[in-house]
């Protein structure tokens, strides 16, 4: 574990480590938790509270004692929030929406990463961007973006195009809430096809289960477990992309292996909902790991916040913009052309 995260030294060395690590690190802690308290007493996904915060503290980025803790938080908090996210999946939950769930989830999933490529070509952006995109979309939003960009090859304009998907995603996860319900409506869907389409379409979790809840709790309980079904693809599509990306990574240099391409963090993850799937991890024990796992991706999102500014994500222009909305729709479509039949 300790490898994992980069400190494998002598005591001294580890505690003038947390020295340093300290100040940004608990600045990124304070700001998560006023986005916490903003989300609950006035509104607004937490996510994107915290990622918003983060961005109004850019300059601490920059220089001075905060740098190696925001870092910290944005990497290694980040993954170790990533990890615990096995604790909200357990197989006897995905077994449980019965074949046709499945289906739609196996064939728009990877259809939508697939069809973020392709738009992603057509528009001249990067093939990394594109991946990260269609995933972000396809599987759980601001999470799968998390994920996802954790083992794509980095270059300077990564941290922005993760920012940039995260504030878009969440943006339009909160419009599908609103939206998707009515559309709902006017095709007709009866309960069980209203909430495999609010599970299988809507990017973050919350969402789906505002908006499944909101129109009855048996079409919530259908669209969270299926929107569970969709979390849980987070681990073939990370594990293909991270063997995808080192062989990008060995092309792009000079021909020499990337190393082991499995990271760490979704070995964890694995492990985890292993354990929770057998039994292993207690009710209680789980819920605080959910909890933990909530926090870390808040102050994970503040530091990435701090790493970029609305310059940035502004000189990115609309062609990004037009990628993720194109995905959006197309899975929506795939959707409910499978809930005809």
């Amino acid at each position: 574990m300790m490898k994992m995260i980069g400190l494998e030294r002598s005591p001294l060395e580890y505690r003038k480590t947390l020295q340093k690590l300290l100040p940004g690190a608990a600045i990124c802690m304070v700001i998560a938790m006023a986005a916490k308290f903003v989300s609950e007493h006035y509104g607004g996904p937490v996510i994107l509270n915290a990622l918003l915060m983060g961005m109004a503290f850019n300059y601490l980025s920059n220089e001075g004692k905060c740098v190696p803790g925001i870092q910290f938080s944005a990497k290694t908090v980040l993954r170790f929030g990533i990890a615990l996210l096995g604790a909200r999946i357990t197989v006897e939950q995905l077994m449980s929406l019965g074949f046709t769930p499945i289906v739609i989830v196996l064939i728009a999933v990877p259809s939508t990463i697939f069809c973020g490529v392709l738009m992603g070509r057509w528009l001249g952006l990067g093939r990394s961007q594109s991946v990260l995109t269609g995933s972000s979309v396809g599987i759980c939003g601001a999470s799968a973006a998390l994920a996802v960009a954790a083992v794509l090859p980095q270059d300077k304009d990564s941290e922005k195009n993760l920012i940039f998907t995260v504030i878009a995603v969440t943006a339009l996860s909160t419009v599908a809430m609103i939206v998707y319900p009515f559309i709902v409506t006017y095709f007709g869907l009866d309960t069980a096809a209203s909430g495999v389409f609010l599970g299988a379409t809507i990017h973050d979790v919350a969402q789906v289960v505002g908006a499944g809840y909101l129109m009855s709790d048996e079409i919530g309980d259908i669209a969270t477990f299926t929107k569970l079904l969709r979390v849980s693809m987070l681990v073939p599509v990370v594990l293909i992309i991270s063997l995808v990306a080192a062989r990008w990574g060995q092309t792009e240099s000079s021909g020499k292996p990337s190393g082991f391409p499995l990271p760490g963090f979704l070995v964890a993850f694995i492990i985890i909902v292993g354990l929770n799937s057998g039994g292993v991890i207690a009710p209680e024990v789980s819920s605080m790991m959910v909890e933990a796992s909530r926090w870390c991706l808040i102050v994970a999102m503040v530091g990435l916040g701090m790493k970029s500014s609305f310059q940035e994500l502004a000189a990115m222009g609309w062609r990004p913009m037009a990628l993720i909305v194109g995905e959006t729709l197309f899975l929506a479509v795939l959707v409910l052309i499978f809930l005809q039949f």
